[in-house]
């Protein structure tokens, strides 16, 4: 099957690795292209040896703006040229778009192959976002959904929309415990924490507000005031710092060094940026947060539950369909310092409970959440895409 895929982006954050590990799951039941913007993700692409077709990528936000819409407007028209360009020289069979954005650059393009687009974000209700879901929804043939949760919000503005939903996928062999012992992973943070014999909780997230860093934080110290002694790593940075993002990221960067100085976790507190070497950090750590004000999926916990590294994530959104609470992990409200900070408390003084859900956590995801599984979860999706061409003819 040829399946042109279209990023609106080059840089590489959680949707666009899933795409990567999905390109890799499906393996040679798709001949993909990837349609992609210069910068990391095509070279990312290539190493994991999918063919790149240029693409005119776009930051622009779906808020009305004087300067940055007429601008992103115009991006995406180029885009659409493009992908009408990339469809004539490769013949694909269906067009997948990666994202809210790509789908556009979909709707704009028109392509006569069937058209799945993947939905990865909650999009805040207003005029703007929920008249581009229903361009979606009524240009796309089918919409893909990376939870439930999401799924639900896009039915919420387009009850009509054909959506359906498969989780992202871990990859069990990258992401093995058996890999590396604890303390060899924390051997190999020695120069970054003050003391391995401290708890170690760890976020794992582009820094941007919505991701809720500042909880963690001020977890830390309410917790550090209790007289437990934890460190925290922050591993991401702010990847969307464009002044047409929905976040001032950069910003909400300053915040939080100003909340670390503030409330003296200096020495508690380290910034590890983006790395590679993310199996191993998960690996060292007692216990992942996820503090998100809602999160559509949650990658990062499905990686830390592949780990036996117990969780502590937001209760808003996918992490509800990935964890039980109280078996992998604990499920918390957003936004509330206190009861993040009760619920690591409650997880650090019972170790052999935090043990156990780790075993559970890897348990579930390799019953749940593998590459064979979403590989043929999308096929399906493909499949079943495809015949809705014929039936529709061209559209108009």
């Amino acid at each position: 099957m040829k399946v042109l895929y279209v990023s609106h982006t080059a840089v590489v954050s959680g949707a666009e690795r899933s795409l990567i590990d999905l390109l890799d799951a499906l393996g040679p039941s798709v001949e993909p292209l990837l349609a992609t913007p210069d910068g990391p993700l095509q070279e990312l692409a290539r190493e994991h040896r999918v063919a790149t077709t240029p693409l005119t990528g776009t930051a622009g936000s779906l808020r009305l703006h004087p300067l940055h819409t007429p601008r992103a407007l115009v991006e995406l028209a180029l885009a659409a040229r493009e992908v009408r360009r990339a469809l004539a020289r490769c013949d694909a069979q269906l067009v997948h778009a990666n994202s809210i954005r790509a789908g556009l650059v979909l709707a704009l393009a028109r392509p006569r192959a069937p058209t799945v687009v993947h939905v990865r974000d909650c999009l805040p209700r207003g005029a703007v976002s929920d008249a581009t879901l229903r361009v979606l929804a009524a240009t796309a043939t089918t919409l893909v959904a990376n939870s439930r949760y999401t799924a639900e919000s896009l039915l919420a503005v387009a009850p009509r929309a054909r959506v359906e939903v498969v989780h992202n996928a871990v990859d069990l062999a990258r992401f093995d415990p058996s890999q590396i012992g604890r303390e060899e992973a924390r051997a190999r943070l020695s120069g970054v924490i003050g003391d391995s014999r401290r708890p170690l909780l760890g976020v794992v997230a582009q820094v941007t507000p919505w991701k809720g860093q500042a909880t963690a934080i001020e977890a830390l110290a309410l917790l550090r005031a209790r007289g437990v002694e934890a460190e925290l790593l922050l591993v991401g940075s702010a990847k969307f710092v464009a002044a047409s993002t929905r976040f001032a990221n950069k910003d909400y960067v300053a915040r939080l060094r100003a909340l670390v100085a503030s409330s003296g976790l200096q020495d508690r507190v380290h910034w590890l940026g983006e790395r590679e070497d993310v199996p191993e950090i998960l690996r060292a750590l007692d216990m992942l947060l996820l503090p998100s004000w809602e999160e559509p999926f949650g990658r990062a916990v499905v990686e830390a539950m592949a780990m036996s590294v117990p969780v502590v994530v937001t209760a808003v959104g996918g992490p509800r369909e990935i964890i039980e609470d109280g078996r992998e992990g604990r499920l918390v409200a957003p936004r509330d310092a206190a009861a993040w900070a009760a619920a690591i408390g409650a997880v650090l003084d019972m170790p052999q409970r935090g043990a156990a859900m780790g075993r559970a956590g890897r348990d579930r995801v390799e019953r749940d959440f593998s590459f064979e599984r979403q590989a043929r979860a999308m096929i399906a999706v493909y499949r079943r895409a495809m015949p809705d061409l014929a039936k529709a003819g061209d559209r108009p």
